[in-house]
C-alpha cells in the first residue's frame, strides 16, 4: 500500500511539474496588418490614381467608412519579449479620386525582421500583369486527361 501511494505521489507531481514550465513559455512575434515599408511609401506621388497606389501599396486595412477618400495603412508588430512596433500611413485623396496627402507615424526606415515562410496572408488581386503567365491547363483541357488524340477520317 505504501509502495502504490509512492508511486501514484510521483506519477502526480511528474505530470504537475512536466505541465509547468519554469524555463518560460514559448513566444512569438505576431505581425499584424499591411507590411507597410520606406521603400513603398517613397513610390507614392502626389496626383496618383487610387488604382495606382492599390498597386504600389495594396489594399487598405481601413476605408473611412463615411468618407471613401481616406485610407489607412496600419502595420502592428508586437514583440514577444520587448514592446510593441506601430507603424501607420495616411493617404488622402482629392475629389477626383488622386492621391493629394500623405501622413506617415512610426518609424518606417528601420527594417523589420520577418521570416517570409511565416507570413501567410490572402492573394491580391492587383497582381502585376507582366508577371502573370497563363497556365497550359487551362488553356488546353484535354491534355490533362491522359488520354491519346484520337484521328477522325
Amino acid at each position: 500500500m505504501q509502495k502504490l501511494t509512492r508511486i501514484i505521489t510521483l506519477s502526480v507531481s511528474i505530470a504537475v511539474i512536466s505541465g509547468c514550465s519554469y524555463v518560460g513559455v514559448y513566444k512569438r512575434d505576431i505581425p499584424q496588418g499591411n507590411l507597410v515599408t520606406e521603400e513603398m511609401v517613397d513610390q507614392l506621388q502626389p496626383g496618383m490614381t487610387q488604382e495606382q497606389v492599390t498597386y504600389v501599396m495594396g489594399r487598405p486595412l481601413l476605408e473611412a467608412p463615411f468618407d471613401a477618400r481616406e485610407w489607412d495603412y496600419v502595420f502592428r508588430l508586437d514583440k514577444a519579449y520587448s514592446g510593441v512596433e506601430q507603424r501607420r500611413v495616411t493617404l488622402t485623396f482629392d475629389d477626383q479620386g488622386r492621391l493629394a496627402d500623405i501622413d506617415q507615424e512610426g518609424d518606417l526606415s528601420e527594417e523589420i525582421p520577418l521570416d517570409a515562410e511565416e507570413i501567410r496572408g490572402p492573394a491580391t488581386d492587383t497582381a502585376d500583369p507582366s508577371q502573370t503567365t497563363p497556365d497550359d491547363q487551362t488553356q488546353n483541357p484535354s491534355s490533362s486527361s491522359g488520354a491519346a488524340p484520337t484521328a477522325q477520317p
